[in-house]
C-alpha cells in the first residue's frame, strides 16, 4: 500500500490490483469531516497496518462504494470495519453479496461538508463525492488515466499519451462543482 496526502483532510491509499495484465491500482480515498470522522471511499484488502494508518488519520465512521463495479474487494474490505455503516449505490448488495445501506440519500452528517451526485445515464450507478473544505472531487470509474509507461490495451485507445478518459459532460456536474 502507498499513501498520498492530498490535503489536510484528504488522503489516498493505493493498493495493487492487476487485471488484463495492467495494475489499475485500487485507490481508497479518506475524507475527513470537521469533527474528525472519516468516510472510507472504496474498500481494499486492508491489513492491520492499513487499518491503523486509517485510524491515525481520523475516526472511521462510514465505508462507501461509489459504483456497482467496486465490488472487487467488498468481501475482503468489510471485515476490517464490521461495525461501520456500509453505504453503496442501489443494487450493490445484489452484485457483491455484502449487506449495504443505500447511498441515496447520503447521511445528514455530511451536509455542508460532502456533496454526493449520482451520475445519471451510467448503468454502473456511479456517484461522485465533493469534499467542500478541500475542494476535492472524488470519482470512482468516471475517469481512467494510465501512466505513459503503461503497456497493453490502454495504448490502443490513445497511443500518444496512454490516457483513456470517459468524460461525462453534464450541466448538473458542472453546477455541482461551481456550487460554493
Amino acid at each position: 500500500m502507498s499513501w498520498r496526502q492530498i490535503s489536510d483532510d484528504v488522503a489516498v491509499m493505493s493498493f495493487p490490483w492487476r487485471t488484463l495484465g495492467i495494475d489499475f491500482k485500487r485507490n481508497v480515498t479518506l475524507l475527513r469531516l470537521s469533527d474528525g470522522r472519516l468516510i472510507i471511499h472504496s474498500t481494499a484488502p486492508f491489513s492491520r497496518e492499513d487499518v491503523a494508518a486509517i485510524q491515525r488519520f481520523g475516526e472511521p465512521a462510514w465505508l462507501v462504494e461509489a459504483t456497482l463495479m467496486h465490488d472487487t474487494f467488498a468481501k475482503e474490505g468489510r471485515p476490517a470495519f464490521p461495525h461501520l455503516p456500509y453505504l453503496a449505490p442501489d443494487g450493490f448488495e445484489k452484485v457483491s453479496g455484502i449487506s449495504t445501506q443505500s447511498l441515496d440519500p447520503p447521511p445528514s452528517h455530511w451536509a455542508g461538508e460532502i456533496d454526493v451526485l449520482r451520475i445519471d445515464g451510467n448503468r454502473m450507478n456511479e456517484h461522485t463525492f465533493f469534499h467542500r473544505r478541500s475542494h476535492t472531487l472524488v470519482v470512482a470509474d468516471l475517469f481512467f488515466s494510465f501512466p505513459a509507461e503503461t503497456r497493453g490495451w490502454p495504448g490502443f485507445f490513445c497511443p500518444e499519451s496512454h490516457v483513456f478518459a470517459a468524460v461525462i459532460w453534464d450541466q448538473r456536474l458542472l453546477s455541482f462543482l461551481d456550487d460554493p
